[in-house]
């Protein structure tokens, strides 16, 4: 049986709290992949220790999101970081950016996965509206996959709510879901969460939990995850 696929979210400016996270969520039960977002990545000393991490499945999560000359200026950028697994990209930016995106990334580094972020999981259908969309959210992110397709992106971000009927949508794509909590714990900023066995269970091919797991006791918070996956 394979093993549920994971990243832990590293969102802290803090090297020590990353070793931290690091040293404790180690787990024989779980594939285990950690991201990093803008806090850590521009952090001081973030990016020079993401560069030197070995052996460890590395989600950058960037989520780009300029013209398509700028974003694949910045692709270009990141050429040194040979151990990046996943990048992420907006899908707003539109189809020409998601295009140069892929191309760049490719002649940079051929493993690296290019994720499509649609709406992030701090949304809801009436916060969406006050930013100029007339359209719910499962309406909009049905045209950004069908975008991200035309992209050939390797996958997409969403909530677990949109991967119960995506999943059909993107059979040769990854689905990997944010908003990620325990039962009985705080949703914070978040507006559409869900558990880890649900999201799975929906269609998720991974899922990204942070606070949930790096909060308090991280050990036995991960022994509370993996016994919620059972």
């Amino acid at each position: 049986m394979n093993k549920p696929k994971i990243f832990i979210a590293c969102d802290t400016n803090r090297i020590s709290e990353v070793k931290k996270i690091i040293s404790k969520t180690k787990t024989n039960k779980l594939d285990l992949g950690y991201k990093f977002g803008l806090e850590f990545f521009y952090s001081k000393g973030g990016r020079e220790y993401i560069s030197k991490l070995k052996g460890k499945k590395i989600f950058l999560d960037l989520k780009l999101n300029d013209i398509p000359n700028t974003c694949a200026a910045a692709i270009n950028s990141l050429r040194d970081l040979k151990n990046i697994s996943y990048l992420t990209v907006h899908i707003n930016g539109g189809l020409e950016m998601l295009k140069a995106v892929k191309k760049v990334s490719k002649k940079i580094n051929n493993k690296i996965k290019i994720l499509g972020v649609t709406v992030l999981t701090s949304f809801s259908n009436t916060s969406i509206k006050k930013i100029g969309h007339t359209k719910s959210i499962k309406e909009l992110v049905k045209k950004q996959v069908a975008l991200a397709k035309l992209a050939k992106l390797d996958g997409i971000v969403c909530s677990g709510f949109e991967a119960k009927y995506l999943k059909k949508i993107c059979k040769n794509m990854e689905i990997i879901t944010p908003g990620i909590r325990l039962v009985g714990d705080n949703k914070g900023d978040q507006k559409r969460v869900m558990t880890p066995k649900q999201a799975f269970k929906n269609g998720a091919t991974s899922i990204v939990i942070g606070r949930s797991v790096t909060k308090g006791n991280i050990k036995n918070n991960i022994k509370k995850l993996i016994k919620s996956l059972n």
